[in-house]
């Protein structure tokens, strides 16, 4: 029996009983009364309810109503839309293969695995064969995955708009940039660990083929430079979050191209790239100056909650306090305060002095409680 709990058709029973007992509202002891009639019992639950009841509950439990009978089984596969396979610790690859023919209306998939790797690449094959509607993606830590899944992924599944394969080590950035070429619909990329992959060549097809690409994390692809962040920044302007932590080749070029061209631009993160100086500093700080106004138009209606919202510069020990103060009293959303931190600097000691206007009220407001005027 697939699931965590072993629950079994006596236990949908039961939970179709006590609905029967509730009273009121068209409950009773003659069924659920409804438009179409009346349900005495669970197997005459329509497809439509029955599937928003689905949506509701986890994906054990859909795999429990699954072989309650051939109707509901039927109803599940025309119509389920979100499936996660992340529970299962042992024969993902067999129950993909299985299953997913039968699930053509899928739009989210999530087979990200937490412990061994199990799923291969004739799974996406097969899922690149059968879900062509197929919009969400995540096979993050699949590490048995070679090219062969990005480029089925390429010609079956054109309709991507996330997609998840951080950890996959083996892919390489040739099929990458295929891959990009044929899905352009990306929105949100995440790459962290794909060192092979990440290349400039592959970050310079994601420039030119992902315009509408919003979401990009990077984390440790210790491959990608400023040649290939900067052909990001111009071919993906509207890029909210890109995470560049660890990617310890690229430098301030990278962080002013993003600040000119990305003017939506909301979470940037630098860990531990020890290149950047204060030069990227100030122009971030200058950056919502320059993307909001023009010499003869004033800064009024200028919101604190647009621009950067989360800034991660650990480790990036060049950074002086002067240059980063700069950037959090340009962008009023980034907070060093307690509960709130926003603006990330473990590992830069030096800049201790650094604090958000809320940190600074609250220090004088408890410096005049502590010490009240004569």
């Amino acid at each position: 029996m697939v699931g965590k709990d072993n629950l079994k058709t006596e236990d949908l029973n039961l939970c179709f009983e006590k609905l029967m007992m509730l009273g009121g509202s068209g409950f009773g002891k003659g069924g659920v009364k409804m438009e179409g009639g009346v349900i005495n019992e669970w197997k005459d639950i329509p497809m439509e309810l029955l599937l928003q009841i689905l949506s509701l509950v986890d994906d054990q439990t859909v795999f429990v109503a699954f072989g309650v009978c051939r109707g509901w089984r039927d109803a599940i596969f025309l119509g389920l839309t979100h499936l996660s396979l992340i529970w299962c610790n042992k024969n993902m690859n067999n129950l993909v293969l299985s299953l997913v023919p039968k699930f053509t209306k899928l739009q989210s998939l999530t087979l990200r695995q937490e412990k061994k790797p199990q799923l291969e690449d004739n799974a996406v094959e097969t899922i690149a064969n059968c879900c062509h509607d197929l919009q969400i993606l995540d096979l993050s830590k699949s590490f048995k995955l070679s090219d062969r899944s990005l480029y089925a992924l390429a010609h079956g599944c054109p309709n991507l708009t996330k997609l998840n394969i951080s950890g996959c080590s083996a892919f390489s950035d040739d099929a990458l940039a295929y891959l990009v070429r044929f899905c352009r619909r990306l929105k949100s990329l995440n790459l962290c660990g794909c060192v092979r992959a990440a290349s400039d060549s592959a970050l310079q097809a994601i420039g030119l083929y992902c315009s509408q690409l919003q979401i990009l994390n990077l984390g440790w692809c210790e491959n990608a430079s400023d040649v290939g962040v900067m052909s990001l920044a111009n071919g993906c302007p509207d890029l909210r979050s890109v995470d560049l932590c660890g990617c310890v080749l690229i430098t301030d070029d990278s962080v002013i191209a993003l600040a000119n061209r990305c003017h939506h631009l909301r979470s940037l993160g630098l860990y531990y790239c020890q290149n950047i100086t204060d030069r990227a500093m100030y122009s971030l700080a200058h950056s919502r100056v320059n993307n909001k106004t023009t010499m003869w138009e004033p800064m009024k209606g200028m919101n604190d909650e647009e621009g950067l919202r989360t800034l991660n510069i650990s480790q990036c020990t060049a950074l002086t306090p002067p240059a980063v103060q700069a950037v959090c009293d340009s962008f009023p959303s980034l907070h060093t305060c307690s509960g709130r931190h926003s603006l990330i600097m473990s590992g830069c000691l030096n800049l201790m002095s650094v604090h958000c206007a809320c940190a600074v009220q609250a220090h004088r407001t408890a410096t005049t409680f502590l010490h009240p005027a004569h």
